[in-house]
């Protein structure tokens, strides 16, 4: 048997655990007779199971036969590359070619004789979307890891203008925090703020030590203390999960292995992108034998009108809880280790 478990970013692993409230709510919502969203963002920290989940809903609606699943890129002409894949598949073709939509203009490839070629993207995706909706189809277009692109923004641009229209469009997408903020602070995308967006909170220690006990055999007492460890940090569920399967059992080189990897692959990346006070106030923390804010801020030598900034948008990216009064802990396993390593 093959390790259950994964260390590549971006493939749904064969184990994994489910978020099955939040995923359940987007699905509702997007299937509902008379959707009251049709665009939903996910945001989390790196490694926090962002593409998991979104795979996990755009599997489950793709079930049903009247929807259509698209993937694009936020690096490519989206408009474009809708068009293209929806054009590609045959039964979706003649539909275009009965309601005489002629896309030669785009070098898709579906001509229709004696038709003037449509040459307005947005156009051509308006005539090719209500074709659909007369079949009774509706669209999804995912997103992963959307950032503030020019193609972006003209996709996000149009998206509006077409779900005006009582097209049955939706949009699914994941992004860091700082990029998702970026692209809702577009002054032409400011509908985007009234997009629900839904952030991914730690997943459920019981069902990873559950997970941990079936998969890897490791007694009740280990398991729980493998689950406590990864701070249900999807991430770090992987990787725990992946050294310990091969050792057949926690153990301190399995221990020192989860610890580099995360480091090597995630925590050098967040703490390259984080700013200089991020990093300090991120000390102030990792130094804290309590989590105690007014303890922390001693420490710092700040005032609160200096630390609450920093507070809150670590808190927003998803590195730091600060859900109990006047505490504050980080999110991500092993991380105060890291911070204490690498602040200089």
């Amino acid at each position: 048997m093959s390790n259950p478990y994964s260390l590549v970013f971006g493939k749904e692993p064969a184990q994994f655990i489910s978020r099955s409230a939040q995923s359940a709510s987007v699905t509702e919502a997007f299937l509902a007779e008379d959707p009251s969203f049709q665009l939903f963002m996910i945001t989390g920290v790196r490694g926090s199971g962002k593409t998991v989940f979104m795979t996990e809903i755009s599997k489950s609606i793709a079930k049903n036969k009247e929807w259509i699943v698209v993937e694009l890129s936020p690096e490519r002409d989206m408009l474009q590359a809708l068009a293209a894949k929806l054009a590609s598949v045959n039964i979706f073709a003649k539909i275009f070619q009965k309601a005489k939509i002629n896309l030669s203009f785009f070098n898709i490839g579906l001509e229709v004789t004696g038709e003037a070629p449509v040459s307005d993207i947005e156009v051509a995706l308006e005539r090719m979307l209500k074709s659909l909706q007369k079949h009774g189809k509706k669209v999804l277009v995912t997103i992963d890891e959307a950032v503030n692109t020019q193609e972006m923004r003209i996709f996000a641009s149009s998206f509006q203008i077409l779900i005006r229209q009582d097209i049955p469009l939706f949009l699914l997408m994941t992004g860091l925090y700082e990029n998702i903020n970026d692209i809702q602070n577009e002054k032409s995308l400011t509908f985007l703020y009234r997009a629900p967006k839904i952030e991914l909170m730690p997943l459920n220690i019981r069902a990873i030590a559950d997970n941990y006990m079936k998969n890897i055999g490791v007694n009740e007492e280990i398991a729980l203390k493998m689950a406590k460890m990864t701070k249900g940090y999807s991430f770090a569920f992987q990787v725990m999960g992946y050294f310990a399967w091969e050792s057949k059992g926690l153990t301190q080189e399995v221990e020192k292995r989860c610890r580099q990897h995360l480091e090597d692959y995630v925590y050098e990346k967040i703490w390259m992108e984080i700013s200089a006070g991020d990093k300090k106030t991120a000390y102030g923390i990792a130094m804290s034998p309590d989590g105690r804010i007014k303890g922390i801020r001693d420490f710092l030598g700040m005032d609160s009108n200096q630390f609450n900034p920093y507070r809150k948008r670590l808190i927003k990216k998803g590195i730091v809880d600060g859900r109990s009064h006047g505490i504050v802990e980080f999110t991500l396993p092993l991380f105060e280790e890291f911070i204490k390593d690498n602040y200089y």
